[in-house]
């Protein structure tokens, strides 16, 4: 797990290529304090900058900028492949490198389409094995691009990725993302230039610059960024923004699954997507599961433990976060059932009782006999990490569970280097209430008249969001795991915004809103397309609850959740492992049918009988919490001033990005207890401002 940046500088602006790069580096040293590397290829105007956070092979075999043993290629590289040592074994297997299929094992990706030939390795009868220098992953990707190319050679990593190959053969520059966007990767323009996506030129006198986080490019000369209208709408809406957009309109996010490749002669810049969301959830109705139930549960339960058992491979100590949750404590079931020694867990106790998880993870890990580590945090800790938020996500981010997790994160680092997360489980084995709720209000919404849905969502509105909560809790120790929830009130308030529509996928669309009329909050807002909206990136003809899993695979998963862990963890330069996210098991969780997934209104219904082979269902059938904060209190006491003087209205006025009266009418119902407000508005507010007070926007 590390960093990586760099730059195509074909116009020659930038005037000492290397101090740019060593510069880059140093804003990615909490992704790698352990090495760093440059290189600048004066020829090809183009150079790499590495951070390293030595997990495998932690001598200087592993330093990167890594070049393959022609000299063909050079690599700089964020992520892990956790093949790599089958492929490190197949690559030395023969002389003729190129006689299997190489879409015949180890991760191919069946029915894609790359219609180049662009980075394959010229075909000789009989290449010689590759002669490794160390055992690291990095080298293996390299002499599996030159054995078969760079396309094919992704299509058979397994793993989490993100990186930059400079080919000297075919002058031209490759940057990589993973299947689902695990790893991070940014690029953009100097001088003003908007970063489109698709195809493009890179203009007359712009350097493209590229890493894997935005303040990366801030480094290099000739990068103006400012504030995309377009992109601080959807972050109003959501939370957060949606890709291929970033905050500036200088910058692009490369979207998961997918490629640049950039010619180096013609500056010509060409983008291909190689995996999709959409095409596996296309594959999997094509070709259903065949089983039963038993067959299900254990084709889960083997994909499950493998996946686990690849990403238990590390030079470093090694450990996994646990929420007491159905996702976390399947993965640590599935670690400690492959280890001879206790697994090191992870969590901490945090807030009011409806937001802490800590006894659940503690009688989990007394059960599976874990080396368990439990922090209680409080307050005052808590809110001591809020002025460190806007440098840690340098785009804003408004998920509050960002909180937590940056703290769990620092707790963990104290003791390993490596934590796996449970993150995926949702999306892939419908985990989320959003999958039930958005066909049964719209059910329900069709047999009432609008004037009697209106006296509901009143009755909601006027009930307090605590008063619901506790009758929730007193509901949840009474009623099976599959109708209680956790904070009721949240819900129920969540639901009276609904109950004016009868579509379930407007419903889902709402669901996923956190202001819905976010154009009207920005000055000249507007609501650029998105995953969620473009028909183009969605499985539409499949199955309701199978469209809205693909399109938070598409959306919420890859811009939200991972972006929280991935810039929490690598604040403390911890690697975060997903055994969820193997692409192996996504592909059969899209072959289950939904009855699998979701029976009788139990969700994750497959997992959660994977998981009673391992742990007693009294120990995990609860209902579903969030990595919550208590964020309505603390924005009326403790953080009260920090949030007066980000939102005050001159204030607002004078930067010209939000409405103020529109602004300071959220606030004013986050101070007022009778309005019930979550906070979650508010908090999407304050991100932007203070994110805009660090970085000068």
């Amino acid at each position: 797990m590390c960093g990586f940046a760099g730059i195509v500088d074909l116009a020659a602006r930038v005037g000492d290529p290397l101090a740019t790069l060593a510069a880059m580096a140093r804003t990615l040293v909490h992704r790698g304090p352990d090495d760093e590397g440059v290189s600048f290829d004066a020829a090809l105007r183009t150079g790499l900058a590495f951070r390293r956070l030595a997990i495998l092979d932690l001598s200087p075999a592993g330093h990167q900028p890594m070049r393959s043993a022609s000299g063909r290629y050079e690599i700089a590289f964020n992520g892990e492949v956790y093949n790599h040592a089958a492929l490190r074994e197949e690559l030395g297997a023969s002389g003729d490198q190129r006689r299997r299929d190489p879409r015949s094992a180890h991760g191919a990706d069946h029915g894609s389409d790359h219609g180049s030939d662009h980075g394959k390795a010229a075909a000789t009868p009989h290449q010689h094995a590759p002669a490794f220098r160390g055992h690291s992953d990095t080298e293996v990707m390299l002499a599996a691009c030159e054995a078969w190319g760079v396309e094919e050679a992704i299509g058979r990593f397994t793993g989490m990725f993100a990186f930059a190959l400079l080919d000297r053969a075919e002058r031209a520059l490759w940057l990589v993302r993973d299947r689902f966007g695990v790893k991070p990767l940014v690029f953009g323009l100097t001088h003003g230039h908007a970063a489109p996506s698709g195809d493009f030129t890179i203009p007359r006198g712009a350097t493209l610059a590229f890493g894997s986080e935005i303040k990366a490019l801030r480094a290099v000369p000739g990068m103006q960024l400012s504030v995309d209208r377009g992109a601080l709408t959807l972050f109003m809406r959501h939370g957060y923004v949606p890709g291929p957009l970033s905050i500036h309109p200088e910058v692009r996010k490369l979207r998961p699954g997918h490629l640049l490749r950039i010619d180096l002669a013609r500056g010509t810049v060409t983008e291909r997507c190689w995996w999709h969301s959409r095409d596996i959830a296309r594959r999997g109705h094509a070709d259903p599961f065949a089983g039963d139930d038993r067959d299900a549960i254990d084709a889960v339960d083997h994909a499950l433990m493998e996946s686990v058992r690849l990403r238990m491979v590390a030079d470093v100590p090694l450990g996994a976060f646990l929420s007491g949750g159905i996702d976390s404590t399947a993965l640590v079931a599935a670690m400690q059932a492959q280890s001879s020694r206790p697994v090191r867990t992870f969590t901490i106790g945090f807030g009011p009782r409806e937001f802490d998880e800590a006894p659940y993870a503690r009688a989990i890990a007394a059960h599976l006999g874990t080396d368990h580590t439990e922090v209680y945090v409080s307050g005052e800790e808590a809110l001591a990490t809020v002025p460190t938020l806007a440098d840690i996500w340098d785009e804003p981010f408004a998920d509050s569970s960002q909180i937590p997790t940056l703290l769990v994160s620092g707790i963990a680092r104290r003791a390993v280097t490596v934590s796996l997360s449970g993150d995926g489980g949702d999306e892939l084995f419908g985990g989320y209430y959003r999958y039930t709720w958005a066909r049964e209000v719209a059910a329900r919404a069709r047999t009432l008249p609008a004037p009697a849905r209106a006296a509901i969502a009143a009755l909601l509105r006027a009930t307090p969001r605590r008063l619901l909560n506790t009758v929730g809790r007193a509901l949840a120790r009474v009623l099976p795991a599959r109708y209680a929830m956790d904070r009721a009130g949240d819900r129920a308030h969540k639901l009276a915004g609904l109950l004016a529509d009868d579509d379930p996928w407007t419903i889902y669309l709402r669901l996923l809103a956190i202001v819905p009329d976010a154009p009207a909050l920005v000055i000249g807002g507007h609501a650029p397309v998105t995953a969620l909206t473009d028909p183009a990136q969605l499985a539409g003809e499949l199955a309701l609850e199978t469209r809205m899993m693909q399109a938070d695979i598409a959306s919420y998963l890859v811009d939200d959740i991972l972006v929280k862990v991935d810039r929490a963890s690598m604040a403390h330069s911890l690697e975060a492992r997903e055994p969820l996210l193997d692409h192996h098991l996504a592909e059969l969780a899209f072959r289950l049918p939904l009855h699998l997934k979701i029976r009788g209104g139990e969700r994750k219904w497959v997992l959660r009988q994977v998981l009673a082979r391992r742990v007693p269902r009294a120990l995990f059938e609860r209902p579903k919490m969030g990595f919550g904060v208590p964020l309505a209190e603390w924005l009326r006491g403790p953080l009260r001033d920090w949030a007066e003087s980000l939102l005050a209205e001159d204030r607002l006025r004078r930067a010209g990005f939000v409405d103020p009266a529109a602004a300071r009418a959220i606030w004013s119902r986050t101070l007022d207890p009778r309005a019930a407000s979550s906070g979650y508005e508010a908090w999407n507010l304050l991100m932007f401002e203070s994110w805009r007070a660090r970085w000068g926007h």
